[in-house]
């Protein structure tokens, strides 16, 4: 699959489900303004995800927020099996430390299997997360502090989107994508 495709289809996703469906109220303006960087990595290994993980972060780093203010590093070759996934989240966040980007930068998980500790493989929660390839999304923490402030009750957002995709269900879900 060529990367084109891949971007592609993960737009479609982003527009459709994260800000058709309000999953994440910051998004919208990102988009709007194209400040989201896709990045796909046909790595598969560890070590060079690692590697292609650093170099779009110290992309990031380089540009004022107004050009990129995100990124969106998709790895459709690898980490296909959701545990294999966390485990790679896990030591992207140890890097991220080492690396000197704690407190900079913050890593967002979203995978095809996603699926919250405390919910059912199958349940429709999980699809808040859930996107067409696993995906490394890539924020700065300033921007989340601004984003935090501007809306007054962020940490209400996550239950607002159980409720969301509970009212929508998986019929729903699917509707979304019939007219990709």
């Amino acid at each position: 699959m060529n990367d084109s495709v891949i971007i592609d289809t993960t737009q479609i996703w982003l527009r459709k489900a994260v800000i058709g469906l309000n999953l994440c109220p910051f998004a919208k303006s990102v988009d709007v303004k194209n400040q989201i960087h896709y990045a796909v990595t046909h790595s598969v290994g560890f070590r060079d995800l690692l590697d292609d993980l650093k170099s779009e972060l110290k992309a990031l780093e380089t540009l004022d927020p107004s050009v990129r203010d995100t990124t969106l590093l998709i790895a459709p070759d690898a980490l296909q099996d959701f545990l294999e996934f966390n485990d790679f989240l896990n030591q992207a966040n140890r890097m991220l430390v080492k690396w000197g980007f704690e407190g900079i930068f913050q890593i967002a998980s979203l995978h095809p299997q996603y699926q919250f500790a405390d919910a059912a493989p199958d349940s429709i929660t999980n699809f808040t997360n859930r996107a067409p390839y696993p995906t490394l999304h890539l924020l700065r923490e300033e921007s989340i502090d601004r984003a935090v402030k501007a809306f007054p009750h962020a940490e209400a957002i996550f239950e607002v989107n159980m409720q969301t995709m509970e009212r929508l269900g998986r019929e729903g879900w699917n509707a979304l994508f019939l007219s990709a």
